[in-house]
């Protein structure tokens, strides 16, 4: 491919992976497709970008990212667009799951730095799990029998 010829460059790396800012022109030149295409993944729900006030889509460095992936399963892999569907949503579950270990990861890194016998948790009604609050939360007794 020569610099003339249109095709999926790199994608900037100075822009938030989440922040809308192309227009489906751009979206559709960084993920290689015509801009159809990404209307008719949208309407599958496949990549979903915000709109604006007037209703114009705007993806972001993800969605072309995800758009990039539907492509390649699409046309290197031979998947179907139910199994890509399919694999999208389970992408989505393991991008939550590492979330949530990333979260964790921290929270014991605090729990195995602080010093012995400072360690004071609370929990909030909802099961959220805080350290080092100045009043831990606590469960309202229970009224006992006579």
């Amino acid at each position: 491919m020569t610099a003339s010829e249109p095709g999926p460059g790199p994608l900037p790396s100075h822009i938030d992976h989440d922040a809308p800012v192309f227009v489906i022109s751009v979206a559709a030149q960084l993920a290689g497709m015509h801009p159809q295409t990404l209307r008719t993944y949208d309407r599958m729900g496949l990549v979903v970008p915000r709109r604006t006030a007037k209703r114009g889509r705007r993806y972001s460095r993800r969605d072309v990212a995800r758009l990039r992936l539907v492509q390649r399963l699409s046309q290197d892999e031979g998947v179907n667009l139910e199994g890509i569907r399919r694999v999208l949503v389970m992408q989505d579950e393991i991008d939550e799951l590492r979330a949530r270990v990333s979260d964790l990861t921290q929270l014991l890194h605090l729990v195995r730095s602080a010093p012995p016998g400072s360690r004071v948790f609370t929990a909030d009604p909802a099961g959220g799990v805080q350290m080092g609050a100045d009043r831990p939360w606590r469960a309202p007794r229970a009224i006992g029998s006579r």
